[in-house]
């Protein structure tokens, strides 16, 4: 049965960083919803009602897209261990880019690494736990470093003439406000 909470409970938060995977949903008004699996040790709570968390460069860049249209955002976390749970927050967010004022603050909870795109800050406002009785059962093997591999193959400025060409709109054709991030 799901059970809804105002704010991140501490059995919340543990189970929350107990994960090594977790997703998250955007739209705009129109256009495609995007979900994205995320990983990397890149989710912070901040408190029982915020969340930030890093996000590296990527073949799209639907996130920031969509939250400069509408702010809504929805973070999901489920069990593939022993707990059978899946933990959804609700709220809304918004998009730091590296010329952010807060950006070098936030930053640092994560530590600079290559290919850091931009920092996503959830003001959750509603947490929900359901049953996770249908998701299977995996074992975390290892993070994978093929994506930090890239970004420090391509360079900072690699990764910034990828951004410049890659992650400029949304597959919609809606702007992301990557040239925040640009120095050119």
């Amino acid at each position: 049965m799901a059970k809804q909470f105002d704010r991140i409970g501490s059995d919340h938060r543990a189970f929350i960083t107990a994960q090594h995977v977790f997703f998250t949903g955007t739209a705009g008004p129109s256009g495609r919803v995007n979900i994205s699996p995320k990983g990397m040790d890149s989710l912070r709570v901040i408190d029982e009602n915020r969340i930030l968390w890093l996000n590296f460069t990527g073949s799209g860049n639907e996130t920031a897209g969509h939250l400069a249209q509408d702010p809504r955002m929805t973070l999901m976390w489920c069990s593939f261990t022993t707990r059978p749970m899946i933990l959804r927050a609700y709220g809304t967010a918004r998009t730091l880019h590296r010329n952010h004022p807060e950006w070098e603050a936030r930053i640092a909870l994560f530590g600079a690494r290559p290919g850091s795109r931009q920092i996503y800050d959830l003001t959750v406002e509603t947490v929900q736990t359901s049953c996770g009785y249908s998701i299977p059962f995996f074992d975390h093997v290892a993070d994978r470093d093929t994506l930090k591999s890239w970004a420090e193959d391509k360079g900072p400025d690699g990764v910034e003439t990828y951004w410049s060409e890659r992650n400029r709109t949304t597959i919609d054709g809606a702007p992301t406000g990557i040239e925040a991030n640009l120095n050119r």
